[in-house]
């Protein structure tokens, strides 16, 4: 996929070890590695999910580390406005999903939770 190699090429500091499944070019994983605490003591692996109708639908993001974050569910799903159904545009690259994904895991948004219990700490 040429965004993958793009992707690689711009090499994002927060987003690394980008690799595509051999088996399905729909499926990349990666590290991200946040900046701000309590986050920046770990890297967390990320699974990006690509429908066959990529780009007119968004790519799915899902963390395969457990973390513990008021927008990222028990199973890994992440709330970001900007891959969501209703906001998505196929103008916007796969890169700006990954950047907005290192911008909220940086500064959680404790006002739009998956997990409420832990928003309200």
């Amino acid at each position: 996929m040429k965004e993958l190699e793009e992707t690689r090429k711009r090499g994002m500091k927060n987003f690394r070890n980008i690799q595509g499944d051999e088996a399905n070019l729909l499926t990349w994983q990666g590290l991200t590695v946040p900046d701000n605490p309590p986050y920046d003591k770990g890297a967390f692996r990320i699974e990006i999910n690509f429908p066959a109708e990529y780009p007119f639908k968004p790519p799915k993001i899902t963390f395969k580390t457990k973390i513990y974050h008021p927008n990222i569910d028990e199973k890994g799903q992440v709330c970001l406005p900007v891959i969501s159904a209703e906001n998505w545009k196929p103008a916007p690259k796969t890169d700006q999903a990954i950047q907005s994904l290192r911008a909220l895991v940086n500064d959680p948004q404790p006002e739009y939770p998956l997990r409420a219990d832990v928003a309200e700490e």
